[in-house]
């Protein structure tokens, strides 16, 4: 066996591991839920014939598939949930915008131009977390607009 061939037999085996990793995250995930369905059925099914009843949104959550019902499913999203995820939102936006420019800071000693460029994709990529939580924020005034009226 010369050096090619452990090339080749390495490139193979890197292939695997990423694919095994892809397959991994797919299906381990739809495993879990899987498991949980199941398990919630069991135990819907000994209430049922112990006589218990079952919770009409139980039954609606999994009929639309979803599995358990979470509170934002059970519930109507409000203004104060608004501007709940106004308030995270802009704060993701303002903290990637600060790594945008702490990493153009630091890499600025060696490349200014390289700084720059990565410094200012990282910000960019801060905006669109920092956009959608203004739009939450524009939500919830609207919202507090019309519940004053």
């Amino acid at each position: 066996m010369d050096i090619a061939d452990l090339g080749i037999i390495s490139g193979v085996f890197h292939w695997v591991i990423f694919w095994s990793f892809v397959a991994a995250v797919v299906l381990v995930p739809k495993y879990l839920k899987s498991r949980e369905r199941s398990k919630l059925l069991d135990t819907l099914k000994i209430a049922y014939e112990k006589g218990q009843p079952v919770p009409p949104e139980l039954i609606e959550a999994l009929q639309r598939g979803s599995g358990t019902p979470t509170v934002e499913s059970t519930t109507a999203s409000t203004a104060e949930s608004d501007l709940r995820r106004a308030i995270v939102l802009i704060s993701v936006g303002v903290g990637i915008a600060l790594l945008g420019y702490g990493l153009y800071y630091g890499i600025s000693y060696e490349s200014e131009e390289g700084g720059a460029i990565t410094g200012a994709a990282v910000a960019g990529c801060g905006a669109i977390p920092g956009l959608i939580g203004v739009a939450y924020l524009l939500l919830w005034l609207a919202r507090r607009q019309t519940s004053k009226s």
